[in-house]
């Protein structure tokens, strides 16, 4: 014994990778992206005219809409998205394991 700890337990990454998919976690990743970039839009508009969180409203919708009922608030804003973000993901996880799975053989 060397005397070090081997942690055999995999990354957080690796375990969400496993949990939903690479494809689900291609989106999002690419909804966070869409996020930083809006916010950083808007943050650096200074004609207060700029629309850019339509962009990722539009990326995670349908289950960001829900931002219409909730109050008005920015963290109400945020929340609906990390909502549509996450049902979409677990929708695309499930097509995903679906169509892994394929098709039963007719002929057996």
């Amino acid at each position: 014994m060397t005397g070090t700890v081997v942690d055999s337990r995999p990354s957080l990454l690796r375990r969400l990778r496993d949990r939903v998919g690479l494809v689900a976690l291609a989106y999002l990743v690419l909804c966070a992206a869409v996020l930083v970039w809006a916010v950083v839009t808007i943050a650096t508009d200074d004609s207060g005219e700029a629309m850019a969180l339509i962009f990722p409203l539009l990326v995670t919708a349908p289950g960001s809409l829900v931002v219409f009922v909730l109050p008005e608030h920015g963290s109400m804003f945020f929340a609906s998205l990390v909502l549509g973000a996450a049902v979409n993901a677990a929708i695309i996880s499930w097509c995903t394991s679906v169509l892994r799975r394929g098709r039963p053989d007719p002929e057996s």
